[in-house]
């Protein structure tokens, strides 16, 4: 079995679960996720507040896609009960963000500021102008929309400028080096 396949889903308390011919429905509080799932390959069994993923066969693709809807399922269920989130800040002389409604909008020394929708169920909160953290139940989701507002200005090497992840190292790189060395022609 696979370390990941084999563990068993909880269910906490008001997260109820549909399984259909191909799709898991995960739903809590008005909220509600799907998965689609091949059937050939995986099937869900749920029982005692739990949920478990049997795999069809024990070739290579049948243990692959045994994890991998695993933990789909498992992060659909985390993400119900606890929001995931990713944190950014932003530096750079002038740079900031806030929120207006559904929009982030980024002011990151461009002549005009980017506004960015956010996704429907994707929150984002602002703090001190540089600070931004991004929430939603939909793992992917959050991660995507975090490396989309990364992409408008990626942290540049000589000073560092940009917008990073929080605790993000970046590898600086020394700027050029001005005369009076060895080996210049004068």
């Amino acid at each position: 079995m696979s370390k990941v396949g084999k563990a068993p889903i909880d269910i906490p308390e008001g997260t109820e679960i549909e399984i259909g011919e191909r799709q898991v429905r995960v739903s809590k509080g008005g909220q509600d996720m799907t998965q689609d799932y091949e059937p050939g390959f995986v099937s869900f069994e749920q029982n005692d507040g739990q949920l478990l993923v049997r795999r069809q066969g024990e070739g290579k693709e049948y243990r692959q896609r045994h994890g991998l809807y695993r933990s789909l399922v498992a992060n659909m269920v985390e993400g119900l009960n606890e929001p995931f989130e990713k944190q950014l800040e932003i530096q750079g002389l002038g740079y900031r963000a806030r929120t207006q409604g559904n929009k982030l909008i980024l002011e990151l020394g461009f002549s005009h500021p980017i506004e960015y929708d956010l996704p429907e169920n994707i929150e984002a909160e602002v703090e001190d102008q540089t600070d931004i953290t991004i929430k939603g139940a939909d793992k992917q989701l959050v991660g995507q929309v975090a490396a989309n507002i990364k992409s408008f200005r990626p942290p540049e090497p000589y000073k560092g400028k940009g917008v990073r992840y929080k605790g993000e190292q970046i590898i600086r790189k020394e700027g050029k080096l001005s005369g009076g060395e060895e080996g210049s022609i004068s």
